[in-house]
Parts: C-alpha cells; structure tokens; sequence
C-alpha cells in the first residue's frame, strides 16, 4: 500500500515521538534527550534514548532505532501501513484513500474476513468446550492440570464429533463457501463437505498481537492423527509464527524458553514462565530464529529428552547460532517434557534446571560422544577426532580456544593434546575452508576488520555532528562531501543529509522514511544519527576530535580513489591532495 511521501511526514510530524513512546515505556530526562529501559530487549540499566530534538529513538544496548512510525511498527509488530494508519488516527489525520490495485484490495478485503471468521471459529469452539458434547475436552484440560483461567487466556476449546459442525454454523452466520474453503476451515470435496477439525481439542494459533491465525487440535481418542494444524492459509504460515509469542514476547526475562508442543507452553505459562514459545508442527526454521532474534538474543531449548527431542535440539542449535542467538539446552530426565517435569517437581526446580542449562556446543558433543564406546581404543580415538573437526567450526583464535579448554574439562581430555589435535586437523590439506588460523593472519584480519569499523565509526561520528551542529556544514565545504562516504547505505544517507540542509530542511527523522520497508536498513540508518559525542570532552578535546574525524574521512575516501584509479594524472592530483590534507585546520569555533 502506497501513501505520499507528504502524507507520510505528515503523520510523523503530527506525533511526537516523546509522547507516543511514552505510552509504552516509563521515561526519565536527562539533559536534552529521554531513557528508559527499552522495550525491544531485556536490560537493568536504561540505554534506550528518545530524542525529542531529532524525533529519534535508539537503544545503545541492542541496536533498535528509528523514528515514531518505525517504533510502532516494531514494538506492536504491524506493517508499514497498519502503523501509519495507528498514528494517524492517534493525531486525527485522515489518511487519503490510496490507488490501490484491484488485486492488493481483494487480497487486504479477503486477509480481513479470514481474521474474522478465525476469531468467530475460536469463539464457538470455547463455547463448545462447556456444553455437554465438549465435557470429554474439557476433562482432558483438567487431566493435564489446566486451570480454567488457563483455558480462557489461551481460548481453548472442543471440536464437536459431528463432521461437519463447524461448517454449518459458519455458514448460518452469513459466510460462502469460496472464502471457508480458504480457512483452512472446512474441506469441500465433490464427494461432500465437512470440518477440518472435529472431535478434537482446540488451540487457537495467534500471531504477536493475539490475533487468530489458525488452530492446533489433538484429537480425542484413537483417531489419526494424533495433531492436526491448519493448512497455510491467507494468513497463517508456520514459519512465521511461534505458539505462545504474543505472550512471551511481553516478558522481561532475558531468554526465551523454546519447547515443542502446546501444551509444554501452555503448562510453563501457567506456571509462571511466559516467555515459553513452540513451533507449530513444523521444524524450527530460520524464519522463527529471526522472529526470536527481535526479542532476545538467549534461547533455552526445552525439548523433550527422548531420543526425538535431542534430533530437533540438534537442528535447531546451528540456526540459532546463525543468527547470533545463544543457546543453551535443559536437562529435564528423568521426565520427558517441561509439562511432566513442572506436575513432578515444581516451577522452583524447573527454574534452577533452566538456570543449569548447558551451552548447545558442550551438548552436541555430549550426543556425539553416545556415538562411541569408550572402553575400545579405537572409538575414543574416533571420537575425539569428531570432536576436533566440530571445534574447528570456531573461525575465531580466541573462541575455540575457550571451547577447546571447555570440552578438554568436560570430557578428561588433555588440554594440549586436544588443542594440537585440532590444530593439525585444522591445516590439513582438505581443510581449508576451516583450518586453525596462524596468529599473524588473525592480528591481520582483526587489524582490517578494527580499520573498517573505525572508518565507519568517523563517518556516523560525523553525520551525528552534522545534524546536533548543522553550523558545521560550512566548515566542510570543498573537504567532505556525500561521495566521501563510500559504504552504499552510508553514502544514500548522507547525500540527503547534505541535500536536506542545503535546503534548509534537514530532518534525521524524515529521512528514515526512505528506509522503512528495509528493517536491516532503517536500523542502520538509525545508528549513522547515534553516534556516541563524549559530552565530557572539553572544547579543546570537541576541536581536536572533530578536525580528526574530518581528517580520517577524507583521508579515507582518497584512499580508495588512489587505489581504484588507473589515470596517472589523477593519480597524482589525488596524492597531491592527500598531502596537502594534514596542513588543513578544520575546527569547532
């Protein structure tokens, strides 16, 4: 859905940030700008800043920033559209009707009447649950120590044994049969129609801001099979949606507790721990790694210990990781799920196992170890063989250097043998690709990765001057322009931070516009405004740290111009002003 870029900034402008965060996260002032603890991570000490100048917000601890349309669209997990139209209707804007296609309208029309029929669905399946047809569910519910309060807040409920229950009363509420057999709802066959779901118990599925998507059921009995999702849908797709976030998502623990199955969810919730997640009869995927990576960076996995519940832990432990998500696994034998382990032992034990939980890496190799006798020679050796090359998949020195030293105490294996095992497996001929590193080539790679981060430290360093001082502009002229700053993002940036105050409208929270329907994007952009300026630098310090920020800039830029050119005459005019660079005096009055 496309709306003006004026309507846009309009929307924006009519909604200052302070006041709308306000609404979601206690704020404190302190000196020109506002902290509190930031909503989009957990944190004991507020490093989330709004600032009413810049109308920006930005955490210095996990990174989220943006403007007030960015914020909404994050912390309530809404589009683009949906956050505009929020705001608007908070400032009393009326959004102008968009020329939509045919198509984008019959899709947001039908998306729209699918919610509807999923929460009308919910809601008679809960009714059911209390009629006599649904006492063999609601029984069940009770079996498995649900309170009734836990069967409201998660709206459970009783599909009917009739076959085609559901379908009838849908249709005597008005609804076609085109837009039921899109549900996921009903199966329509030339042989006949009836329920997808029939006596079963049922789990309303429910997206971040707890609306209906689509339901689980368990049937009752003997039946096949024993779990049942909802087809993809309009507006379901597995994997993009964790059972239990829109709850969990709201907890200020910092982890994230990832299990396998309704009830694990349901059971922990109850009893006290709301930051339990599950998948929805599907494998964990990327998708849910990165729909968790928004809310936390520790996950502790919770599946069941059965020898299928360390299968899924497995492939679970490299997507986390990949994300950059920490994880850990829980112990829960001699029980095989959270739900059995919390009914036997209680939510205090099941706390101090979650706080034992051991890191993924030493797991895997405790499952790689069951793979091996180790009473015969040759099977230990194979096993510690195994190890080495898993050791291997730590790029960093100093990271397998820690693993290595952790495995050689968790498994009785000599330190120095174990780290020049992996070494020579690491500089094999076939290994390349993971080979240990000598030390001169990490200094090496550390020395260029440090040097491109302190050159884009300099260029946000400068862009955060630029719009605190815009006076500086002119101190710039015929030194630094957009084109110095060569990264792709970094150079868009700053082209409309010159443009915009060589029109004498430069607006940081304006210019995130350009980048909302990129999330990667509009945070990095975020962070270009956000560079950390010591407040305590005395004049003389702010002068001196300037004039060098300036300088590494320039000197920077014509550095990969030298080494891109091929015209000797540019050549020299570039090292001639690469000299002349040192003997500028570029300060803060």
């Amino acid at each position: 859905m496309y709306y003006p870029d004026e309507v846009v900034e309009e929307v924006r402008t009519r909604n200052d940030i302070v006041d709308v965060i306000s609404g979601y996260v206690k704020l404190q002032k302190k000196g020109r700008d506002y902290f509190g603890l930031c909503p989009f991570h957990n944190e004991k000490t507020p490093s989330f800043s709004v600032s009413g100048q810049k109308q920006m917000y930005y955490c210095f601890g996990c990174g989220a920033g943006g403007n007030v349309i960015t914020f909404v669209m994050e912390y309530e997990n809404e589009s683009f559209a949906e956050a505009l139209k929020i705001l608007a209707d908070r400032a009393g804007v009326k959004l102008p009707e968009v020329d939509d296609s045919k198509e984008d309208r019959a899709k947001a029309d039908r998306r729209a009447l699918l919610l509807e029929i999923n929460k009308v669905a919910a809601n008679y399946f809960y009714y059911q649950l209390r009629r006599p047809q649904g006492k063999i569910g609601y029984d069940y519910f009770k079996k498995r120590a649900l309170s009734d309060e836990t069967i409201r807040r998660f709206g459970l409920g009783f599909a009917n044994k009739t076959s085609d229950d559901l379908y009838r009363y849908l249709k005597s509420k008005g609804y076609a049969d085109e837009v039921l057999r899109d549900s996921g709802l009903v199966t329509m066959e030339a042989r006949g129609t009836w329920d997808k779901f029939w006596n079963r118990v049922m789990f309303p599925i429910m997206d971040v801001n707890s609306r209906v998507v689509g339901f689980g059921g368990r049937v009752m009995g003997d039946g096949e099979p024993k779990y049942l999702n909802s087809p993809e849908t309009l507006v379901f797709d597995k994997s993009r949606n964790l059972y239990g976030l829109n709850y969990a998502r709201t907890s200020r623990e910092k982890y994230m507790l990832a299990c396998e199955g309704y009830m694990d969810v349901i059971a922990m919730q109850q009893a006290g721990f709301t930051n339990a997640v599950a998948s929805l009869g599907t494998a964990f995927t990327e998708r849910h790694a990165m729909l968790l990576r928004r809310y936390t960076d520790t996950v502790v996995l919770t599946y069941d210990s059965d020898g299928a519940g360390v299968k899924a832990a497995l492939r679970a432990i490299p997507i986390l990781r990949e994300v950059g998500i920490s994880t850990r696994v829980l112990n829960l034998k001699p029980y095989k799920d959270p739900d059995e382990f919390i009914k036997n032992r209680g939510a205090d034990e099941f706390r101090e196992r979650i706080e034992k939980a051991q890191n993924s890496f030493l797991f895997e190799i405790d499952v790689l170890k069951r793979n091996y006798s180790m009473n015969d020679p040759e099977q230990r050796t194979k096993f510690y063989n195994e190890t080495a090359k898993k050791l291997l998949e730590f790029p960093e020195a100093l990271e397998r250097d820690n693993y290595i030293r952790a495995v050689s105490d968790e498994q009785m294996i000599p330190y120095e043998d174990l780290r020049r095992l992996v070494n020579r497996l690491g500089n094999r001929p076939g290994a390349v690709s993971t080979r240990v590193t000598s030390a001169g080539e990490e200094r090496e790679r550390r020395k260029k990765r440090d040097k491109d981060d302190g050159i884009r430290k300099s260029q946000r360093l400068l862009l955060t001057w630029l719009i605190e001082r815009p006076e500086l502009f002119e101190k710039l002229k015929g030194i630094v322009g957009p084109d110095d700053f060569k990264d792709p993002l970094y150079h868009r940036t700053a082209q409309m931070v010159f443009d915009g105050y060589a029109a004498g409208n430069l607006n940081p929270a304006e210019i995130l516009n350009h980048f909302i329907n990129d999330e990667e994007q509009y945070r990095e952009a975020a962070a270009l405004f956000h560079a950390s300026l010591d407040e305590s630098l005395s004049n003389d310090e702010q002068r001196k740290a300037f004039s060098e920020t300036v300088y590494r800039v320039r000197r920077n830029s014509l550095d990969e111009a030298i080494r891109a050119t091929t015209d000797l005459a540019e050549l020299q005019r570039l090292m001639n002003e690469q000299r002349t660079l040192k003997t500028l005096d570029i300060t803060i009055d």
